[in-house]
C-alpha cells in the first residue's frame, strides 16, 4: 500500500521493491513487505540514523538524502553524478529512474551482502537531528579530513563493521579519507577507463562536478591554487576544446564566489601571528653583526666591507623569519580520531590567501607578521640598520620615519617608470610590425642549441621547460641507447618533452626564428607552437607585434611593483658558498689550480677553474665555476653526498694571491701620491689604500723577491682603490693575500633599475665601464707598458700575438701565463653587446641578449617566453656591414639588408665575380626602426622630416610590406585573414566536394 507522498518503485534487478518518501512523511516497514530499500527524500524529523536502522532492522538499505530541496534532486545529486552510469539533466531530474541509481549502488562489490548499511551524508546538513557535525566543503581543496573522520567516526560507532563507505554528492567516501572513486578515470585520453581508490576530501569531490568529463579525478585531486587552475584550464583547453573550456571558466568563477562568500574569509590581528623562533633569530644576528663591528674595530676589515657584511646578515635574517613565518602559519594542530593532536594545512587566513595566489605576497606577509627587514635611502642605498618590528607589533618612531623613504619613492617610481615603460613598448612594437607568418616552413638546417638556464650552480630553468613548444631542428637522441626520442622537425609538446626529462638529455637544437631563412617575416616552424591556442602557429599571424606587447606589458606592470613592498630592500643575498644537490665523485677541471696557503687551506689560483659532480655510472649531474681565492673544501676523487659543502670566498672582496714565496717590496707606491694611509675615525687605525695618480709612469706594485739573490720573483700591478695587506718586507707565501679590491657596496635592484636595463640591452648601447675581452684563445703576458695603460699580450698557438691596452688603475683579472679563451674578460667590468657578436657571433649574441632580458624579468617573477626576445633580436641582427666590395655595387661601411647582400654575392659568383665581404651588425631598437625599407613606416616612428626629406631624395619606394605603412594608406593590414594567402582562396558552393582543392592550394603556398 502506498501513502501520500511516496513513491514505489519495482526494481526486479534488486529482486524487490524502493520505497520512495518524498515529503519526509514516515515509511513504516510494515506497510511494504517487498520492499528492499527506503529512501527519505526531505527529511526533516526522523534524524539520519533512525531511517538507517529500520531498514538495517529489516536487513535491506537506507538511504536519506537530507537535502534543502524536495524531490528527486537530492538524491540524483548524491549517488548519479559523475558515476558515469547515469546523468540526468535539470529538465529530467523530476522524471527520471531513480532505480537506475539505486541499482547501480545495489551492484558495487562491497555492498552485495544485505547487511552492509551505506550513510548518504549532504556537506549541506548536519547528520545527526542535533547538527553535531558538518561535512564542511567550505575550502574546496585543503585537506579538512578532520571533520570527515569526526563524521565517520560517530558512523562506526553507530554501525560497527557493517558500514562501508560515506557518501557525498559526486563521490564515494571511505574512511580515512579514501574514495572508491567510480568515475571513469580517462588518463589516456579515453582510450581505457578504469577505477581506483584514492585519498581525497569532500570539496574536490564538489570541485570534480565541475570539470568536464575527459579529465580525470587526478587533474583536480591536489591543492588547487593560482598556477594549478592555471594548468587545470589549459589542459581543459587542449583536452576539451574551447567551448567546455568556457563553459569551465564560468563554472570556476560561480564556485569560487559560492565558496568564498560560504567561508567568509576575513583577516582579524589573530591571524598574523609572529614567528615563535624571531627572538632567538634576532638575537642570534645581533651577535654576528657586534663580532663584525669587533672586527672592523680591530682593523681586519674595512668600513665597506662591515657595510656589506652586516647588510647581508640582515638579508638572511630578514629571509629566515619569513620562512619561519609562513611554515608557522600553514600549519594548524587538529585532533584526530583517537584524540592525537596531529599536523594539518592551516585554515589561517591570511596563509590561504597567499598561498592560494589570490592576494599578496610572502613579502607582505613578513611585513605583517615577521620583520620589515632592511628599508633603502631614496638614493637606492639600503640602511644599515633594519626594522626588526611588524605592522602587527608596531614601529617606532625612528623606524617609521625609515620607512617613509620607501613610500615616497615607490610613488614618485610609478608616476615616472610608466612613462618610460609606454615608451619601450612602442619602440618594440615599431621594430617587429612588419615580422609576420609568411609559410610553413623555409627547409632551414640551422637552429640553435638549449641547455638548461643555471645561475650560481643552481637550475633556473629546466631544459623541458625552455624547448616546450618549440620544434627540434635535429634528432633529439637519448643519451644512452640513442633511441630518437623526437625526430628532426617534431614538435616538442608535453609528451615529448616528459621523454626528454626523463632520459636525462641535456642539449637540444631547436628550430628558431634567429635562424629562419625567409626573406620576408618567419616561417611557422621556426616559431613552434602559438601560445595561445597550444598548436604550430597559422600562416598570416602577427607574431611581432605580440612578442612585443609580451616583452612591453609586464614592463608596465612591473613599474607599479616597487610601490606594493613600499621601499623593503630586498638585496639579493650574496652567494658566498657552493653546496652540493646531488651525491656522486668530485672531479676537478684542467683549468682548476690549487695551492695551499700557511693555514694548509686549498685555495683556487685560477680564474676559470671548475668543479664538476658525476654519479654511478660517470655522468656529469652538477658543475660549477669556481672563483678566484676560493678555499676548496673537497679533493678530486672525493666521494660527497648532497648538501656537501665544496667551496667558499668572500663575497665582498676580491683578492690578489701570491702564488710564490718571497720577502715584499713596494714599488712606485708613494705615500701622497698613489698610496694614502686612511685612518678609521672609528678606530682609530690606519689601512694602506691605492689613490688614483695622474703620473703615467707610474704603475703602483707589489714584488716578491728572493731572500738570498734579491731577484724578482713575481709582481703584483695594484688597481686604484686596493686595499694593501701586507707591509713592506712581511715574508708572503703562496696563497697568502697581498692585497683586497673592495667590490660595490650593495644597491636595491628592481625593475626601476631593470626598465632602463632591458631598453639598454635592446638599444645595444656600449655599456659605461667596458671590459676588454680576448678575440682569440692564448696564453696571458704582460707587455711594455705606454702612455698610462699596461699592455697585455694574449699568443695564440700558431705564434701569432694580439695586442691590448688597459688603463691604469683599472683591475687587470688575468695573470701572467693565464690562458684565457676567446670572448673571457681579461678585466673588471660589463660585456660589450657589439664585441660578443665580433668575437663570439650571432649564436653567442643571440642567447646573451635572451638571457640577459629574462634576467630582468625573472628577479620579478614575471614569465616570458623566449622566442619572443628572439623575435626583438633577429629584427636587431637584420643587417650586415660591407668590409670588402668586391665585383659588387655596395660601399665599404654600407648598411644592407642581410637576404639582399646575399642575394647580390649569389649572382655575382654565378657570374664568376668577386663577392662582397660583410660583417653582422647589431643595431638597436631606435636605430632598426628607422632603417626599415618602408618609409612611411620609419616617419611615423620618428625623425618624419629628416626621413621624408632622404626617401624623396632617393627616390624610394614603399611596397607596403608591414601592418604600419598600409594602415596609414587605408589598406587591409597583410596579417590574419588580410594575409595575401587567403585573399587566393578558392570559392566553392556547398555541394562542391571538399577534395578538389588541396589545403596547400588553398594557401596559395
Amino acid at each position: 500500500m502506498r501513502a501520500a507522498g511516496q513513491l514505489v518503485y519495482e526494481l526486479p534487478s534488486m529482486g524487490g521493491d524502493v520505497v520512495v518518501s518524498l515529503d519526509g512523511t514516515p515509511i513504516d516497514p510494515s506497510q511494504h513487505p517487498g520492499a528492499v530499500a527506503f529512501i527519505d527524500l526531505h527529511h526533516r524529523e526522523t534524524s539520519a540514523s533512525e531511517v538507517v536502522e529500520q531498514a538495517r532492522a529489516r536487513g535491506v538499505f537506507g538511504f536519506t538524502a537530507q537535502h534543502h530541496g524536495a524531490g528527486v534532486d537530492g538524491l540524483i545529486g548524491q549517488l548519479a553524478v559523475n558515476t558515469g552510469s547515469q546523468s540526468f539533466s535539470d529538465d529530467e531530474r523530476e522524471s527520471a529512474d531513480l532505480g537506475d541509481a539505486i541499482a547501480w549502488a545495489y551492484r558495487l562489490p562491497k555492498l552485495r551482502d544485505n547487511n552492509r548499511v551505506v550513510v548518504v551524508m549532504n556537506p549541506r546538513c548536519a547528520t545527526t537531528a542535533s547538527g553535531g557535525f558538518l561535512v564542511d566543503a567550505r575550502f574546496n581543496t585543503s585537506h579538512r579530513m578532520s571533520l570527515l573522520r569526526e563524521a565517520v567516526k560517530w558512523s562506526r560507532e553507530k554501525f560497527g563493521d557493517d558500514l562501508v563507505l560515506v557518501v557525498a554528492p559526486g563521490g564515494f567516501f571511505g574512511f580515512e579519507g579514501q574514495i572508491p572513486l567510480h568515475t571513469l578515470d580517462n588518463e589516456n585520453d579515453g582510450q581505457e577507463s578504469r577505477y581506483e581508490v584514492v585519498d581525497t576530501t569532500v570539496g574536490r569531490v564538489l570541485f570534480f562536478d565541475i570539470i568536464p568529463k575527459p579529465l580525470p579525478f587526478s587533474a583536480v585531486n591536489r591543492t588547487m591554487n593560482k598556477k594549478a587552475l592555471g594548468e587545470l584550464i589549459d589542459r581543459c583547453y587542449r583536452t576539451c576544446g574551447p567551448k567546455a573550456t568556457v563553459l569551465l571558466a564560468d563554472a570556476l568563477m560561480s564556485l569560487g564566489f559560492t565558496m568564498a562568500a560560504r567561508a567568509g574569509i576575513s583577516i582579524a590581528i589573530d591571524d598574523m601571528l609572529i614567528p615563535s623562533r624571531k627572538d632567538e633569530i634576532l638575537e642570534n644576528a645581533r651577535h654576528e653583526v657586534a663580532d663584525i663591528e669587533t672586527q672592523y674595530n680591530d682593523g681586519l676589515i674595512t668600513v665597506g666591507e662591515k657595510y656589506n657584511k652586516v647588510v647581508d646578515i640582515w638579508s638572511k635574517v630578514t629571509d629566515e623569519i619569513s620562512k619561519e613565518l609562513l611554515r608557522e602559519i600553514g600549519v594548524q594542530k587538529l585532533r584526530g580520531e583517537d584524540g592525537e593532536l596531529r599536523d594539518h594545512t592551516s585554515f589561517n587566513s591570511v596563509f590561504m590567501m597567499v598561498d592560494s595566489g589570490a592576494r599578496g605576497s610572502p613579502t607582505q606577509v613578513r611585513q605583517l607578521a615577521g620583520m620589515r627587514g632592511l628599508m633603502a635611502r631614496p638614493s637606492g642605498e639600503i640602511i644599515e640598520t633594519p626594522i626588526t618590528a611588524n605592522f602587527r607589533e608596531g614601529l617606532s618612531v625612528l623606524q617609521y620615519f625609515i620607512s617613509t623613504h620607501g613610500a615616497r619613492k615607490g610613488l614618485a617610481d610609478t608616476a615616472l617608470k610608466t612613462a618610460n615603460s609606454g615608451y619601450l613598448t612602442r619602440r618594440l612594437v615599431d621594430v617587429v610590425q612588419d615580422t609576420i607568418m609568411t609559410a610553413r616552413d623555409c627547409g632551414t638546417q640551422e637552429g640553435m642549441d638549449v641547455t638548461s638556464l643555471i645561475e650560481g650552480g643552481e637550475i633556473i630553468e629546466h631544459l623541458g621547460e625552455r624547448v616546450l613548444g618549440r620544434v627540434a631542428a635535429a634528432d633529439v637522441l637519448d643519451p644512452y641507447s640513442d633511441e630518437v626520442l623526437v625526430p628532426r622537425n617534431g614538435m616538442l609538446d608535453e609528451k615529448a618533452v616528459e621523454k626528454i626529462v626523463a632520459a636525462g638529455v641535456e642539449r637540444i637544437k631547436i628550430r628558431s626564428v634567429l635562424t629562419c631563412e625567409m626573406r620576408w617575416g618567419v616561417c611557422s616552424m621556426c616559431y613552434g607552437r602559438d601560445l595561445a591556442r597550444g598548436e604550430l602557429v597559422n600562416v598570416g599571424e602577427a607574431i611581432g607585434v605580440i612578442a612585443a606587447q609580451s616583452i612591453g606589458e609586464p614592463g608596465t606592470q612591473l613599474t607599479m611593483r616597487t610601490f606594493h613592498i613600499g621601499g623593503a630592500a630586498s638585496a639579493k643575498v650574496t652567494q658566498a658558498s657552493i653546496e652540493l644537490k646531488t651525491s656522486g665523485t668530485i672531479r676537478y677541471s684542467d683549468a682548476l689550480s690549487i695551492v695551499r696557503n700557511r693555514e694548509n687551506n686549498a685555495v683556487a689560483m685560477s680564474r676559470n677553474g671548475e668543479i664538476s659532480v658525476a654519479d654511478d655510472k660517470g655522468r656529469e649531474r652538477e658543475r660549477y665555476a669556481i672563483p678566484y681565492g676560493a678555499f676548496i673544501l673537497v679533493k678530486d676523487g672525493e666521494k660527497v653526498t648532497a648538501k656537501t659543502r665544496i667551496a667558499e670566498w668572500d663575497p665582498f672582496t676580491t683578492p690578489i694571491l701570491a702564488n710564490d714565496s718571497g720577502a715584499a717590496k713596494y714599488e712606485d707606491l708613494i705615500p701622497g701620491k698613489s698610496l694614502e694611509e686612511k685612518l678609521e675615525q672609528i678606530t682609530g687605525r690606519s689601512r694602506k689604500v691605492v689613490l688614483e695618480f695622474k703620473d703615467g709612469d707610474i704603475k703602483p706594485r707589489i714584488v716578491l723577491r728572493d731572500a738570498e739573490s734579491r731577484k724578482a720573483k713575481a709582481r703584483f700591478f695594484l688597481p686604484v682603490g686596493a686595499n694593501i695587506m701586507v707591509n713592506e718586507g712581511d715574508d708572503i707565501l703562496p696563497g697568502d693575500v697581498v692585497a683586497k679590491i673592495p667590490r660595490e657596496t650593495t644597491k636595491t635592484k628592481d625593475i626601476t633599475g631593470g626598465l632602463p636595463r632591458v631598453a639598454e640591452l635592446f638599444e645595444a648601447r656600449k655599456p659605461k665601464e667596458v671590459a676588454v675581452i680576448s678575440e682569440t684563445d692564448g696564453v696571458v703576458s704582460f707587455g711594455k707598458d705606454t702612455k698610462g695603460k699596461r699592455r697585455i699580450v694574449v699568443t695564440a698557438e700558431d705564434g701569432s700575438a694580439t695586442e691590448y691596452l688597459i688603463a691604469k688603475g683599472k683591475n687587470i683579472t688575468v695573470n701572467e701565463g693565464d690562458f684565457v679563451r676567446a670572448g673571457d674578460a681579461l678585466m673588471d667590468g660589463a660585456a660589450n653587446p657589439h664585441d660578443i657578436l665580433k668575437i663570439k657571433g650571432e649564436a653567442a649574441l643571440a642567447r646573451y641578449l635572451v638571457d640577459e632580458v629574462q634576467e630582468v624579468y625573472r628577479l620579478q617573477g614575471v614569465k616570458i617566453n623566449d622566442k619572443h626576445i628572439e623575435v626583438i633580436v633577429r629584427q636587431m641582427l637584420r643587417r650586415v656591414k660591407i668590409r670588402a666590395v668586391g665585383d659588387t655595387d655596395f660601399l665599404v661601411d654600407e648598411q644592407v639588408e642581410k637576404h639582399r647582400f646575399e642575394e647580390f654575392n649569389r649572382s655575382i659568383v654565378a657570374a664568376g665575380g668577386r663577392p662582397a665581404v660583410a660583417d653582422p651588425l647589431l643595431l638597436g631598437i631606435t636605430k632598426a626602426s628607422l632603417s626599415t625599407d618602408s618609409f612611411l613606416s620609419a616617419a611615423s616612428f620618428q625623425e618624419t622630416t629628416r626621413v621624408l626629406t632622404e626617401a624623396s631624395i632617393h627616390g624610394r619606394i614603399d611596397t607596403l610590406r608591414g601592418l604600419k605603412e598600409n594602415v596609414t594608406m587605408g589598406r587591409l593590414i597583410p596579417a590574419g585573414t588580410g594575409f595575401a594567402a587567403y585573399q587566393k582562396l578558392g570559392m566553392m558552393t556547398r555541394d562542391q566536394s571538399e577534395a578538389e582543392v588541396a589545403p596547400e592550394e588553398k594557401l596559395g603556398m
